[in-house]
């Protein structure tokens, strides 16, 4: 959906796409048509007879009909995360293999996403695909490559010391996709060729010249006037096979348009190919026909055929389509659903593998037969479309409609609490000590989530769990596969408290207040803070009750504001305000103490305590506003009126300081940010980072865009790293000739800069703009509000702002052993610590009580389902159940799809509180898990099309440095 909804553009438009195509095609078998998205085309399939699927599936087989790529839709290649990619091409595949026979796309098309990542190149060739096809590029670089004859290359990853990573990729060599700009380098001449834009119909070329039927009279001059344009445009490429594309946005939807194209066409190739003296040959053809012709024409399957085409690494962003128009504003346009959909994507991973470990579960016996492994699956696959669909190229990017992006918000809503409900049934059967008590009961949930979101459009709340005498239970899940130290808040309604472990030891607990804005605290909840340890992708079941005397340490507050009253008086709390000061506020824990402005509340500097330096780091918030000029920056573009403009507040912001023994923050109320800083005081990984979270409202603003940025002494030059899709890291090079917006970069889950003593990275739990425009500066921009369209399309600005809470955790460490050179190097790889902060992150515990006051049936004190953690660099990105062959029902299959990170080994693991080790990408099957056994274990391509030839059931796992595996588990 962009303009209208997925749903709107089915009904005016897609189905009958779909309905001619099957009908125009079957008239001449030298037609040939090609689709790619999923989405609409199951959507379409489950409405037609099976006359209708034979003959389809008929077109496919004579390769008349050809689907590409075949995803669930063709996604943004910035914004989503590699987890998303790789789940909505499985969910394409799948389809494909259940209801279409077995049809496997081989080449990749993505027209219109708005810059391309290299991460996508990746993902197509584990998937099976040699060949590829991108069309946005900058135009500069569209037109150097044109020029180096390098618009056909081999696309390589940059930490790729092999080839084994190269495919096929073409790009297409003009401004657009449509017709005026792909016959040819003149857009004048290629628009008479559009023979939807005939005289009398409802688009016409813009260019004031029409196109002319095509007859015996003149089909000399055409025909001529069209191969003018093959030929020149052939001239940008290596061989002389040439594709020309012919469509664009929902074309061929009335059957007179297949006529008009197919007709006209028709006769010139026949012209053509009657004149051997004009050495030509033309013909209708499909994505993998034109690879194909041209893997023949350049002896690409020989030996040494690779050094035909060069080989390239890197990635194409920031897209600029004209002058200074660079696309760099939807990284951050509708940064609350860029945020909604990471919490989804953490709830399904959550939930799938859930499912997948209590599927087995119900399986080994008949009383657990009840659980409702068929209603969950459909819900399973239903947020497995949903998601999918959000990744689409105006969906994830910010560029629908107002009511679009309403449309899917309110999938992504509906399909969380799906997913919390599938956490929740399959948490209840692998907890449960007797299983042959387990019963299900859909109107009373075993488990409820300790959060809710009201609507698609707010931010979730935490609810307040009723102590008594008698435990309330706790269990928590960890969806990490490593065990986990981590602290975890939860609303209790007393705070005479007491917490015992799942060996029911009393656990330390800090008490914070719950507050009603800045300086009220309210006190029908209060907020308990505590560290739970977890087993690797396993559930801790905590106890808390109600005592009369509480061990719980109360936090104590320091409010800076202008008319303060020395003290408050509270019942419970001790609160001390005071007017803001130049003093400092300081906060310390274990590794690092920090000192903050006494008047903005805002860091100022870091004393790192392991080496004593103390590091310059400043926060601050600043505007951009919009060019004066016509154009002005829109939902895709930014457009600045110079750099930014500092935050400016004329009263100093409420600061409120909490001091306590598991955290301490402040927090700083602005009028359109509320930003907290937290420093965690337990032992571990969470104490070495800083939490910062922005709460962000800017929706009385005009033409604004508000960034935050991080300014230190470190000596970055100019130079600075943003991951892609949260998969591999980026370098970038600030370059002072460009104009600003060409300098932002789309940062998914981190950017970092550093010299050669430190690293500072700023870790993020939503996709967003990213910058280093000054040496040791970060920037992020976190939310833009625009009043005008920007003319690409949308015809409409941004203004459908919401209250919106950016995530983040900035971390510190000391680099050793760096030499000058390697500064400049195409690669470069986090820290395992830091790859850890950002799982926590990405992947946070999630806590749930149980419902009944009585009668809770007795529960395990913990469930762990791997009998040790991964290795630190081994990450189980899904294990997701696989579908069966009939109905929407699970099979006893998982796709189990693992990913070994790459690391920056120089950055010291010692203290780092990491609970795993290495080894070198080896797994022992029959080590990994603890209450299941390993049925069978086969390698497949990522999305489950493929087998290798050789693929038997294997004992080891064994996988290179950023390497992405699928494999196919039965597990018993």
């Amino acid at each position: 959906g962009w303009l209208k909804t997925f749903d709107d553009y089915f009904r005016d438009q897609t189905q009958h796409i779909l309905n001619n195509m099957v009908l125009k095609l079957q008239e001449d078998n030298r037609r040939k048509f090609m689709w790619s998205e999923i989405s609409y085309f199951s959507k379409w399939w489950d409405g037609i007879d099976s006359q209708k699927k034979d003959a389809v599936i008929r077109l496919i087989k004579d390769g008349q009909f050809e689907i590409v790529t075949g995803g669930w839709v063709m996604p943004d290649e910035a914004s989503s995360h590699y987890f998303a990619l790789i789940d909505q091409l499985i969910e394409g595949h799948q389809w494909l293999e259940k209801n279409l026979a077995g049809v496997k796309p081989k080449s990749g098309w993505a027209v219109d996403p708005f810059g391309h990542s290299p991460t996508m190149a990746y993902l197509l060739k584990r998937t099976g695909f040699s060949n590829m096809l991108i069309q946005r590029v900058h135009y500069s670089v569209k037109k150097h490559f044109a020029t180096q004859k390098t618009l056909e290359f081999f696309w390589r990853q940059n930490w790729d010391l092999g080839s084994s990573t190269d495919i096929l990729c073409h790009m297409m060599p003009f401004y657009s996709y449509d017709v005026p700009h792909t016959c040819g380098p003149d857009p004048k001449i290629c628009c008479q060729f559009d023979f939807k834009r005939l005289p009398g119909g409802r688009v016409s070329c813009p260019w004031r010249v029409p196109p002319e039927a095509i007859h015996a009279g003149n089909v000399q001059h055409r025909a001529w006037m069209i191969l003018d344009q093959y030929r020149k445009k052939s001239k940008l490429f290596r061989t002389k096979v040439l594709l020309a594309p012919l469509g664009d946005d929902f074309r061929y939807t009335e059957s007179s348009e297949w006529d008009q194209q197919y007709q006209n066409y028709q006769k010139l190739f026949d012209y053509m190919n009657s004149h051997p003296e004009w050495h030509v040959k033309a013909q209708f053809g499909t994505l993998s026909d034109y690879f194909e012709a041209l893997h023949k024409e350049s002896n690409l399957g020989e030996k040494h055929g690779n050094s035909f085409f060069p080989v390239l690494s890197g990635d194409f962003f920031t897209y600029a389509d004209r002058d200074h128009h660079y696309w760099s504003g939807y990284f951050t346009s509708r940064p609350f659903y860029k945020r909604l959909d990471r919490v989804m994507e953490s709830y399904l991973r959550a939930a799938e593998i859930l499912y997948s470990l209590a599927l087995v579960q119900s399986s080994k016996s008949e009383m657990m037969s009840i659980f409702p492994s068929v209603d969950n699956y459909k819900l399973l696959t239903e947020a497995r479309r949903n998601l999918g669909l959000f990744q689409h190229h105006d969906a994830i990017t910010g560029t629908a409609k107002d009511w679009v992006v309403v449309d899917y918000g309110t999938r992504l809503f509906h399909s969380i609490m799906n997913l919390k409900k599938v956490i929740i049934d399959s948490a209840h059967i692998l907890i449960l000590k007797d299983k042959g008590a387990y019963n299900y009961d859909a109107s009373t949930p075993f488990l409820k989530m300790d959060d809710v979101q009201s609507s698609q459009d707010s931010l979730p709340r935490k609810t307040v769990i009723k102590l008594t005498s008698q435990p309330r239970y706790l269990v928590i899940y960890n969806p990490m596969e490593q065990e986990r130290f981590s602290v975890v808040s939860v609303n209790v309604n007393s705070p005479r408290v007491k917490l015992l472990s799942p060996l029911g030891k009393p656990v330390t607990v800090q008490i914070s207040a719950v507050w009603d804005g800045a300086t009220t605290v309210s006190h029908e909840a209060y907020q308990i803070s505590f560290v739970v340890h977890l087993p690797p992708l396993g559930l801790g079941v905590y106890q808390l009750l109600e005592v009369q005397s509480s061990e719980a340490v109360l936090v104590d507050y320091n409010i800076y504001m202008r008319n303060s009253r020395q003290e408050k008086p509270d019942k419970l709390f001790k609160i001390k305000e005071m007017q803001n000061s130049v003093d400092n506020i300081i906060l310390e824990n274990s590794y690092m103490k920090l000192w903050f402005s006494g008047l903005s509340g805002l860091l100022e500097k870091i004393n790192t305590k392991e080496d004593g330096k103390i590091h310059q780091i400043k926060v601050e918030f600043a505007w951009y506003g919009t060019t004066s000029n016509r154009d002005k920056s829109g939902a895709y573009l930014f457009l600045p009126d110079g750099d930014a403009k500092p935050y400016i507040f004329t009263d100093p912001p409420t600061i409120r300081v909490a001091h306590g023994k598991i955290f301490s923050e402040v927090v700083c109320f602005f009028h359109h940010v509320t930003h907290t800083m937290r420093l965690y005081k337990v032992q571990g990984l969470e104490s070495q980072s800083l939490e910062v979270s922005n709460t962000v409202d800017i929706r009385g603003e005009y033409n604004r865009e508000l960034a935050m940025r991080i300014s230190s002494d470190i000596n970055s030059q100019n130079r600075f790293y943003t991951d892609l899709n949260g998969y591999q890291i980026q370098p970038r090079l600030t370059m002072s000739k460009l104009p600003l917006q060409a300098n932002i970069y789309p940062m998914t889950t981190m950017a970092y800069i550093q010299d050669v003593g430190v690293r500072l990275t700023l870790h993020s739990a939503q996709s967003l703009g990213v910058a280093s425009l000054k040496n040791g500066q970060l920037e992020v921009i976190m939310d833009r509000r625009l009043m005008q369209d920007d003319n690409r399309g949308l015809g409409q600005g941004v203004q459908d702002n919401k209250i919106t809470a950016n995530i983040f955790r900035l971390l510190l460490e000391r680099r050793h052993g760096t030499d000058v050179n390697e500064e400049k190097a195409s690669v470069s790889f986090p820290s395992l610590l830091s790859h850890m902060t950002s799982s926590f992150l990405n992947h946070p515990v999630i806590p749930m009580t149980t419902y009944a006051d009585s009668g809770v049936p007795e529960m395990l004190n913990s469930f762990s389902p791997l009998i040790s953690s991964m290795p630190c660099d081994m990450h189980i990105v899904n294990l997701r159940t696989i579908q069966s062959k009939v109905d929407t029902e699970p099979s006893d299959e998982a796709a189990l799809i693992l990913h070994r990170k790459g690391f920056d080994c120089r950055f010291s693991n010692r203290d780092t509180g990491l609970l795993c080790s290495t080894t070198q990408g080896k797994i022992k099957v029959h080590k990994l898990f603890n209450k299941f056994r390993v049925g069978s274990l086969t390698p497949a391509s990522l999305s489950l099309m493929h087998s290798p030839p050789d693929a038997r059931n294997i004992s080891e796992i064994n996988m290179s440095s950023m390497e992405i595996n699928t494999f196919r588990i039965r597990l018993r």
